[in-house]
């Protein structure tokens, strides 16, 4: 890799990550709850797309999760910190492996990865650390839902149309490494 293109990922992953920390912590304040709740449309999760064309939105996502979780930490402990940041990890890994395979040019199976990655982590993390009476596999697997059915509708819903905006603008070469 090249001093400018070097360059060019960590200044993408840079704003990758403040973006996301921004709005995450701007909705938290116009909105207390929808970006930090069990069900939870957090619309920096929009960025999540990103994976699909640059490889430095994998630690630009991760960075930015961390900083957002680190807001939020009053109200969720460490907790959310590390889970729901190592959930954003591995879903943008994944997105960006699985970023070529396509259903009619939508990359279906890698914008399921947010909501699959965050149901299994903040699943477990609220089933294990903030619901008293011990770890239930049954409820671990509603929390889970819950916390992907907000996931799929950002990705789905606002995700898949910005990453279609992306294709067909100059805005994909910006964001190519």
């Amino acid at each position: 890799m090249t001093k400018k293109h070097t360059t060019i990922y960590l200044v993408q992953g840079a704003v990758i990550a403040a973006l996301y920390a921004v709005l995450t912590i701007l909705q938290n304040v116009l909105i207390p709850g929808s970006a930090s709740m069990a069900v939870q449309f957090r619309v920096s999760e929009v960025l999540t797309v990103l994976a699909l064309f640059t490889p430095a939105a994998v630690p630009g996502l991760f960075v930015g999760c961390i900083i957002a979780n680190i807001s939020s930490i009053a109200a969720l402990g460490p907790y959310d910190m590390i889970f729901g940041s190592l959930a954003s990890l591995f879903a943008a890994l994944l997105m960006y492996a699985l970023r070529n395979l396509r259903i009619k040019e939508i990359p279906f199976l890698a914008a399921l990865m947010p909501a699959l990655m965050n149901g299994i982590f903040v699943g477990f993390e609220i089933e294990f650390f903030f619901v008293e009476g011990g770890f239930h596999f049954g409820d671990f697997l509603f929390q889970g839902a819950l916390v992907a059915l907000g996931e799929l509708a950002v990705v789905f819903v606002l995700g898949i149309p910005f990453a279609k905006i992306i294709e067909k603008t100059n805005l994909k070469t910006l964001l190519q490494p």
